[in-house]
């Protein structure tokens, strides 16, 4: 599976990008707010990305951010929620904006993306709006010095908050301690990175 890709920005279109990567061209396909921030062409591009593979297709699609990918994966597995739609909420509103809207339930606000009717929007917020709060921090970890960071369940960051309060640190140090550490590493790091630069945080 391909989970991420840095190259050049090759060409794009209206919602994809072709990405050369060591001489390999990769269609991606993107929301318009991802398209904005790849740049112009021939500039060097790093692109988080999710493989699609059904009986008559197969596609990457692309995210500025892990976070951005996660929440496509959440809208994704809601009933009637395909990738064009996903795809389509990710292009009309910012993550911070989307996980407000699940967490207030603000099926109006999901409502703006093209192709999402009012039915289909009341379905998101209400089968996201428990999952949107563990989504909020993970979307942004740098925010004011962790507070509020709540990464994805099951992630590395979940886990290595958890090992930090299991070696007797407080919650909210143990927050944000590996807030720093994924802001420093990056949202890709592995378990045990994360745990090593997060108690060097805690314990100065």
């Amino acid at each position: 599976m391909i989970a991420k890709l840095t190259g050049i920005l090759d060409d794009t279109g209206p919602d994809w990008a072709v990405i050369d990567a060591n001489g390999v061209g990769y269609l991606v396909h993107c929301s318009a707010k991802t398209l904005s921030h790849l740049g112009i062409r021939g500039d060097r591009v790093v692109i988080h990305t999710e493989m699609q593979v059904s009986e008559t297709d197969q596609r990457l699609i692309g995210f500025t951010s892990a976070g951005e990918r996660a929440w496509f994966r959440l809208l994704t597995a809601v009933q009637g929620v395909g990738s064009k739609v996903a795809l389509a909420i990710l292009s009309a509103l910012s993550v911070e904006e989307l996980q407000r809207a699940c967490a207030q339930g603000d099926s109006a606000m999901v409502a703006r993306a093209n192709g999402v009717g009012p039915k289909l929007a009341s379905r998101i917020v209400n089968e996201l709006k428990d999952k949107a709060g563990g989504l909020a921090g993970y979307a942004s970890p740098a925010g004011a010095g962790g507070e509020g960071f709540a990464p994805l369940p099951g992630n590395a960051a979940a886990d290595a908050v958890s090992a930090l309060q299991n070696l007797g640190f407080k919650p909210a140090v143990a927050s944000s301690a590996v807030a720093t550490a994924v802001k420093d590493l990056g949202e890709d790091a592995g378990l045990n990175d994360l745990v090593r630069v997060a108690l060097k945080r805690a314990a100065g």
